[in-house]
């Protein structure tokens, strides 16, 4: 589990693979720290086991359907990618429960600057804003953020300079792919809610909840 507050950002040294499939190998210094082989960091969002290690890298191969449902795919050598660890047991919960499974990727459409703040407008498919609300957190490329504005087409945040400068927002421009996970703890409350089957209603029902109390 992560939490969405970028710790460095690191930069890709190197990018090999057969088909579909890639193996990254990347520059950091930060997230080394007891960092081990099989250890988890998450990659612009995306969670990735390490590996192997060296003085000044880390390596993690990416499945091809990885590379399919992210941004990965569009990595090349030198490109800077947001990397977190996974939360210690003992760290403070500083943004909000994110797992390092890309629901989606959107395309940032428009950056604005305003006052001392800078926003980010990132368009996506319907089926992703279904998940998307005012006010609530979304994770763009691994970052915590909070979403401003939404609607059918679209949804926007607004960052202060400090993330911007501790994130690869800094060389995101306007077209860019980034990868998009939304907030789990809705995703689970709709799945619960849902029939399991069609002739099989979920037991969390107005008549339970009456029954019981609420």
């Amino acid at each position: 589990m992560f939490t969405g507050i970028i710790e460095e950002i690191g930069k890709i040294k190197e990018i090999s693979g057969n088909g579909s499939s890639r193996v990254l190998v990347i520059e950091a210094k930060k997230v080394l720290k007891d960092t081990k082989i099989g250890d988890s960091i998450a990659v612009n969002g995306v969670c990735l086991t390490v590996t192997g290690l060296g003085d000044n890298y880390f390596t993690a191969d990416v499945m091809a359907e990885t590379v399919r449902r992210s941004s990965l795919s569009q990595l090349v050598r030198g490109s800077q990618v947001n990397l977190e660890r996974a939360m210690a047991a003992d760290g403070r919960f500083g943004g909000h429960i994110v797992s390092g499974h890309v629901d989606a990727t959107g395309e940032i459409l428009d950056i604005l600057p305003e006052e001392n703040a800078i926003w980010y407008t990132v368009g996506t498919k319907p089926t992703t804003l279904h998940y998307i609300v005012e006010k609530g957190s979304i994770t763009i490329d691994g970052i915590s953020l909070t979403v401003a504005y939404v609607d059918e087409t679209c949804f926007k945040v607004s960052i202060i300079p400090h993330t911007r400068q501790e994130t690869n927002l800094s060389t995101r421009k306007k077209g860019d792919i980034v990868n998009l996970e939304c907030d789990i703890i809705g995703k689970y409350i709709e799945k619960l809610l849902m029939p399991v089957e069609e002739e099989k209603s979920s037991k969390l029902t107005e008549e339970f909840l009456r029954e019981h109390g609420f």
